[in-house]
């Protein structure tokens, strides 16, 4: 298995922090996806308002659609993730983490 495969096996950073889950998002690669499908909702959205403030009825229909589809799927992408890395824990999502 490729170390990349292995670190985001279990991402805790053991070596440098006493927290669980300090640096998750650096280092666990497979979050990355959603953070920039949320980013890209966000910015749909900007462009929608922007759009309405123009008059361009068109685009304000596509990039009103635009922006909760990918805001939506990344937050989706992202809570997938965590359950994955709280179930290799043993964890339910819903368990406190204590950070």
């Amino acid at each position: 298995m490729p170390d990349y495969e292995r670190e985001n096996e279990h991402p805790q950073d053991d070596v440098r922090t006493i927290r669980a889950h300090a640096g998750e998002a650096i280092t666990d690669s497979r979050n990355w996806p959603g953070y920039v499908l949320m980013a890209l909702g966000l910015a749909a959205l900007g462009l929608a308002l922007t759009a309405a403030g123009g008059g361009f009825e068109g685009w304000v229909l596509i990039t009103g659609i635009a922006s909760p589809v990918l805001l939506l799927a990344g937050l989706a992408v992202v809570l997938l993730e965590r359950k994955r890395v709280k179930a290799s824990e043993g964890k339910s999502l819903l368990d406190p983490g204590g950070h």
